[in-house]
């Protein structure tokens, strides 16, 4: 396992009983390569194991992004997200520690929550929005989806006809529309965001852990079915990705233009 001060893509900060975790490629847009994600991994096992934390905030480097999912730039240059610890690209292991951690995960957006990193701040127990955050899904634009999470447990937040505009339309919100649906709990303005986060921490962490560990196992247990349904979407996913169809959308998007899907449709 990457030990923390190995760390390159995000930064991993204990603040009393507080852990930190900033995903730290703003040059990206805080996109999520291989490493990254097994950085972020290894980062939610220490906060784990660690009996002094109580609670943790999920948040981006700099102001333009929370997290824009998979780094398409690199997909389309390589074909991939880079090298892992293990060969797979962990994003799925990702958002089972996230759900499973016995402690609050808090996702303090500080911009720009898409694509993937749109499902990593659903994930999140609670969430914290900069007044100039922006939301939205754009995987069928490039090539890509999440039919696990993504979809089942967004349409349990927001209801189902809200999850279908989110995925079938790929149009972005802003923080108030998304206060609004119940994608987050409050909206603060930005120079408020971190401050609002840590005090809601804080506030976790004078509770009992053992209360608090209970309850967010028994929040879960209603939506745990969703991990096979996760299971086989990410199957598929990996199938998918592979095709000249995806393949499109992923070109598309590095070049800047608009992707021509039209090739693919049946007769």
């Amino acid at each position: 396992m990457i030990k923390i001060n190995e760390f390159t893509d995000i930064t991993y900060s204990v603040e009393s009983n507080i852990v930190v975790i900033t995903i730290n490629r703003p040059e990206r847009y805080n996109a999520l390569r291989g490493r990254t994600v097994d950085e972020l991994l290894a980062a939610f096992k220490y906060a784990w194991v660690d009996k002094k934390v109580c609670a943790v905030i999920l948040t981006g480097a700099g102001e333009k992004a929370f997290c824009t999912g998979g780094d398409q730039k690199e997909r389309a240059e390589i074909g991939g997200y880079g090298e892992t610890e293990t060969g797979m690209f962990e994003i799925e292991s990702l958002h089972k520690i996230i759900r499973a951690i016995p402690k609050p995960v808090i996702a303090a957006v500080n911009g720009f929550a898409i694509g993937g990193g749109h499902v990593l701040h659903v994930l999140c127990d609670l969430s914290i929005a900069s007044s100039t955050a922006k939301f939205g899904q754009v995987g069928p634009r490039v090539g890509s989806f999440d039919a696990g999470f993504g979809t089942a447990y967004l349409a349990r937040v927001v209801g189902e006809k809200r999850a279908r505009e989110i995925w079938f339309l790929c149009e972005q919100f802003d923080a108030q529309t998304a206060e609004r649906w119940g994608l987050v709990n409050k909206v603060v303005e930005p120079s408020n965001l971190m401050t609002s986060a840590k005090e809601w921490a804080k506030k976790v962490a004078a509770l009992s852990p053992t209360a608090i560990k209970t309850l967010k196992h028994s929040f879960n247990a209603d939506t745990d079915h969703i991990m096979g349904i996760q299971s086989i979407a990410f199957d598929v996913l990996d199938l998918y990705t592979k095709t000249d169809e995806a393949k499109e959308g992923g070109i598309a998007f590095t070049e800047k233009r608009s992707p021509n899907f039209a090739k693919f449709q049946e007769d």
